[in-house]
């Protein structure tokens, strides 16, 4: 889909359509009045892969390159269950993970979750954390 920074940012002004919760319900449907009377649950506030995918178009058609990186990486991990993001990101803190833990979670990420991109990001640090001694020793 080709966006137009001009005519579609921001996504939920100028096309509120566009901005949907996992669940389905619209950007519109999401009130504080539903939340509170429990009709919008948690889930009902993440966003959604697509609307990231969106927001990386715009940013990229923006010239916004790295943004717009970062967002489609945000994008692949809306799949992961938020105990595996934490373990990815207690692995990823200096010293807490041996060189082949982290490529078994890189392994888990692409091979699971089809999180390509994010692994190929994490997969660039290797030699840094390994240079400056980052990974756990065994």
């Amino acid at each position: 889909m080709s966006v137009d920074p001009s005519r579609d940012y921001p996504l939920a002004e100028k096309h509120p359509d566009w901005v949907r919760a996992p669940s389905g319900l619209s950007f519109q449907e999401i009130t504080l009045e539903k939340v509170l009377a429990g009709e919008v649950g948690v889930d009902d506030l993440r966003i959604t892969a697509e609307t990231l995918r969106r927001q990386a178009d715009i940013a990229e058609a923006s010239g916004y390159a790295a943004l717009a990186a970062n967002l489609r990486r945000a994008a692949e991990l809306t799949t992961v269950p938020n105990e595996r993001l934490l373990a990815v990101y207690n692995a990823l803190r200096p010293h807490r993970a041996t060189r082949q833990e982290v490529d078994t979670l890189c392994d888990e990420l692409e091979t699971l979750y089809g999180a390509c991109e994010t692994v190929a990001f994490i997969r660039t640090a290797i030699p840094v954390y390994e240079a400056k001694g980052l990974f756990r020793r065994k």
